[in-house]
């Protein structure tokens, strides 16, 4: 019945879409559409990767007053990005993640929180262009979760020091 509910519901949404945008075609004649992402739109989306990297290098150093406050950093860029450059839904389960990370000091917390995380700056990674170098999404069978890195070399984020090399590159993303 729910299923039924949502498929009638995003059928109606993409019809009166559809017909608005048909009607829409007499009404401008002014100039070409642009992007309306801006350069700074583009680069809070760069850093939302940055601080994800740092989020993860403070867990694999144990450190977790810096895992702390470089999501704190995170959330602060992730409420500047305009919702036409990544979803609202997108952004929201981001600072949910990332502000959970940051309003703790309890590294086993942060590392079980960060799981998520990653599993939404994978999907993020896929669907929006964050960076011109490859991304590894890696694997810890231990934890059974992924991350992300900036190099191929593993350095695992939910056991630190004490597994540090544990894991594997599971996809590169470009």
């Amino acid at each position: 019945q729910m299923k039924k509910l949502i498929v009638i519901a995003t059928l109606f949404c993409l019809t009166s879409v559809s017909v608005s945008a048909q009607h829409d075609h007499s009404v401008h004649k002014t100039e070409p559409s642009v992007s309306t992402t801006t350069a700074s739109d583009n680069k809070n989306v760069s850093q939302l990767l940055t601080l994800y990297f740092s989020i993860k290098d403070a867990l694999v150093a144990d450190n977790a007053n810096a895992a702390s406050a470089q999501a704190a950093e995170f959330v602060k860029t992730a409420n500047s990005i305009d919702y036409k450059v990544i979803s609202e839904g997108n952004i929201n389960a981001l600072l949910k993640d990332a502000g959970r990370i940051s309003e703790t000091k309890d590294i086993k917390q942060q590392r079980n929180l960060f799981a998520n995380l990653s599993t939404n700056m994978a999907a993020l990674a896929k669907a929006v262009k964050l960076t011109d170098q490859p991304v590894y999404q890696q694997y810890c069978p231990m934890k059974k979760a992924y991350w992300l890195s900036s190099e191929q070399a593993i350095k695992n984020p939910y056991f630190g020091s004490s597994m540090l090399t544990c894991g594997k590159v599971t996809e590169t993303l470009k």
